[in-house]
C-alpha cells in the first residue's frame, strides 16, 4: 500500500476550492498533457455524492481507462472518490479543506495498491509513485493559481 499526502495553501473562498476540485470540466483542462477526458458517467459540470466518471487518458504511453466513484461528501470540507475500475487493487483519494484566516489548506490523502507483488511494488517505488506525486502537485498548483485569480474578480 501507498499513501502519498500533499497540503496545499490556497488564498481563496472554501467553496470555490472545493469546487475547482470536483470539476469534471476544470480537471480536463487541467490534465490536457495526457489527455484526460471524461468518458462515461458525469461528464460536465460538478460531480456530486455517488456520482461516477469515467476518465480516459494517455499515461507512460498507453491510453487507460479508470472509474471512480464519490463516496462521501461534506460541502465545502471533504469529498472522497474511490477506484471502481482500473489498474490498481484498489484505490482512495480524499480531498480535506480547511479555511483559517482566509486561507484554505488543501490537503490530498492519495493511497492505493498495486497488483503484481514484488515486481508491482518495485515498479511502483521507482516509477509509479513519484509519477503520481508529481500528477498531484501539478493538479493542485493548477487549483491553487484558478481559485487565487478568480478571486481577485
Amino acid at each position: 500500500m501507498t499513501n502519498i499526502e500533499l497540503t496545499t495553501h490556497i488564498n481563496a473562498p472554501i467553496a470555490l476550492v472545493f469546487d475547482l476540485n470536483r470539476s469534471i470540466d476544470f480537471h480536463q483542462q487541467t490534465f490536457k498533457e495526457s489527455k484526460e477526458k471524461a468518458v462515461a458517467g458525469v461528464i460536465s459540470g460538478l460531480i456530486e455524492l455517488h456520482g461516477t466518471v469515467t476518465w480516459r487518458g494517455k499515461h507512460f504511453g498507453f491510453y487507460v481507462e479508470h472509474e471512480s466513484v464519490i463516496t462521501e461528501m461534506n460541502k465545502p470540507y471533504s469529498f472522497t472518490d474511490e477506484m471502481k475500475k482500473g489498474q490498481f487493487k484498489w484505490l482512495k483519494h480524499q480531498h480535506i479543506f480547511k479555511e483559517e484566516n482566509g486561507i484554505v489548506m488543501m490537503t490530498d490523502y492519495f493511497s492505493y495498491d498495486v497488483p503484481f507483488s514484488f515486481i508491482g511494488s518495485v515498479l511502483n517505488k521507482m516509477i509509479l509513485e513519484p509519477y503520481l506525486k508529481h500528477i498531484l502537485i501539478k493538479r493542485n498548483k493548477h487549483v491553487k493559481q484558478k481559485a487565487e485569480s478568480l478571486s481577485l474578480n
